[in-house]
């Protein structure tokens, strides 16, 4: 079974994909880990290689290609990523959401940076990333139609987020 996860920065979807895919024993993969392990090898943070990918469409499509070999090539996947669901044929995909000043608290954590700094950067980053994916790829980030289910993930932790998923697969 194929299991794509995706939602907007700080919504927890590498959290929650982890925890899934140790409680389903699947492989886990990322999106996000292909696009830093990117980010590194062109000797960039995060923010400016979102703003080089602007101007280079090979990046993006990279990582698309990546991440759909990594699907092609399994039987059983975790895989989180904002665009996941595009590109590989999954069984289920799922979409993240919360409150901005929720997701900006968990980066500042994670990240150690303040909460103003990590707002303006995931305000930056979703900014240049919705119109990267509308020019490469014609995809309006904002439209849910492909998702199976949508989780607002601020009122859960990451256990409730993957029991949630895992009553949802007995239904499928």
């Amino acid at each position: 079974m194929i299991i794509t996860i995706g939602g907007v920065a700080g919504s927890g979807t590498t959290t929650a994909a982890k925890v899934l895919s140790e409680k389903l024993n699947y492989p886990f993969a990322s999106a996000g880990g292909i696009f830093r392990e990117m980010a590194s090898e062109y000797g960039m943070d995060v923010v400016e290689f979102n703003k080089f990918a602007e101007n280079n469409t090979d990046i993006d499509i990279e990582i698309d290609n990546r991440q759909a070999k990594l699907a092609e090539e399994s039987e059983n996947l975790v895989i989180e990523g904002r665009l996941s669901a595009y590109f590989i044929d999954a069984d289920l995909k799922i979409w993240f959401s919360a409150p901005l000043d929720v997701r900006a608290e968990r980066v500042c954590n994670r990240e150690d940076k303040s909460v103003e700094q990590a707002r303006e950067e995931i305000l930056s980053r979703e900014e240049s990333e919705a119109l990267r994916y509308k020019d490469i790829h014609g995809i309006d980030i904002t439209d849910m139609d492909i998702y199976d289910l949508i989780i607002n993930t601020n009122t859960f932790d990451p256990e409730s987020i993957v029991e949630i998923i895992l009553t949802t697969l007995k239904v499928i």
